[in-house]
């Protein structure tokens, strides 16, 4: 029987992705080559940034969205993921331009945190600030009746700058006590876990860095993904964390297609 084959749109950005394949590939039960899944990733990082278009001062990054998504179909994607939160503002106008589903990362961590964490009432958030900006997670998280708590203007601007730290290749104890501090805040406030709601965050902080649980969206898209092809429930409670060094391979809008 033939197995379906994942399309990642990345490229939003590289580490992100590359952290992306990783999780797959180690939540994968393999035992030789032949056992892993065809993956087929578009690392598209010219399309324009997401939180300049959503903020109104950037290029509307729809239309290569919907280009690179279309790219995947045609290579034979059965589903698409995307690692990146802010992405998924666009995602009903990339959905409406392709015809094979596009799975929602946002939806599939309420979904996670509601049935691993059913006793959880607040939750911090740490994301760009076009992720805070569309209220991206507050929709899906109300509907559990899980309040998102989210951190000080000034807090945004460093998240924010932290984030642009690791998109460059950057990664420093420095920025990890930074991160640690703001996480300490908002365990302060209730929180009850910290949803790395952007996907350079979990390159930063790590779950023993603080004492609630670090949700990884990412890290949840891998095992539903790994789920829509194989029907597998048992990955649930595993937890894969990223690549703890910059890979020296430097994608640039390449496509590439693992057998």
């Amino acid at each position: 029987m033939n197995q379906k084959i994942i399309g990642i749109l990345g490229g939003m950005g590289p580490e992100a992705t590359l952290d992306l394949f990783h999780k797959i590939i180690k939540l994968t039960p393999a035992e030789k080559d032949q056992d892993h899944f065809r993956i087929i990733i578009d690392n598209n990082p010219k399309i324009p940034d997401r939180t300049d278009a959503i903020s109104g001062t950037g290029k509307d990054p729809l239309p290569k969205l919907i280009i690179t998504a279309q790219n995947l179909e045609k290579a034979g994607a059965d589903f698409i993921i995307m690692p990146c939160n802010t992405t998924h503002y666009f995602i009903s106008g990339i959905q409406r331009n392709v015809n094979i589903p596009i799975l929602n990362m946002i939806e599939e961590s309420a979904n996670y945190v509601k049935n691993i964490f059913p006793s959880f009432k607040k939750v911090g958030l740490f994301a760009s600030k076009g992720t805070y900006k569309a209220k991206l997670y507050n929709s899906f998280f109300t509907a559990k009746n899980i309040e998102i708590l989210i951190p000080t203007p000034p807090e945004q601007d460093k998240i924010m700058d932290l984030i642009y730290m690791v998109k460059s290749g950057i990664l420093s104890e420095e920025m990890k006590s930074q991160i640690i501090k703001i996480s300490e805040e908002q365990i302060k406030k209730g929180a009850q876990a910290i949803i790395a709601g952007c996907t350079e965050i979990p390159l930063i902080l790590k779950d023993k860095d603080i004492k609630v649980p670090i949700i990884d969206p990412t890290n949840i898209l891998a095992k539903r993904a790994i789920k829509e092809v194989k029907n597998i429930e048992y990955i649930n409670s595993v937890i894969i964390p990223p690549i703890l060094t910059f890979c020296s391979l430097t994608f640039i809008n390449i496509t590439i297609i693992c057998r």
